[in-house]
């Protein structure tokens, strides 16, 4: 008996940790609208290609919410530099919404993107 918990236990824990570490792809899904990152994403590019800059800083903060509730989830099964990028960008938009700079918008929204569709891989 003790020799068979000795072997079944850490094969269990290994297996679970294994099973946490890959778990991205289920975790990045969303479970509702506040939490919908690739929603926002679209809403803050819709409202910059209006040039809807009100409209843009309240995307944005709806964006900068759903990504604080998917670090919460992500932040075990994803590398630490993969969210710093995206974080990244998002400061980054930030700014270049504050600037009303469509450009700069634009070229910063399409990174963001990027980066959330490569978290995990």
């Amino acid at each position: 008996m003790k020799r068979w918990a000795k072997i079944v236990l850490p094969v269990m824990v290994l297996a679970l940790f294994v099973l946490v570490m890959t778990s991205d792809t289920y975790l990045k899904r969303p479970r509702s609208y506040k939490d919908d990152v690739g929603l926002h994403i679209h809403n803050v590019r819709s409202a910059v290609l209006a040039e809807d800059w009100a409209q843009g800083q309240a995307s944005l903060a709806e964006l900068d919410q759903a990504w604080r509730l998917m670090l919460a989830r992500l932040q075990f099964s994803v590398e630490r530099d993969e969210i710093r990028k995206l974080t990244t960008s998002l400061a980054r938009l930030r700014g270049a919404l504050l600037a009303q700079d469509k450009s700069g918008a634009l070229m910063e929204l399409a990174e963001a993107e990027q980066h959330w569709q490569d978290l995990g891989r």
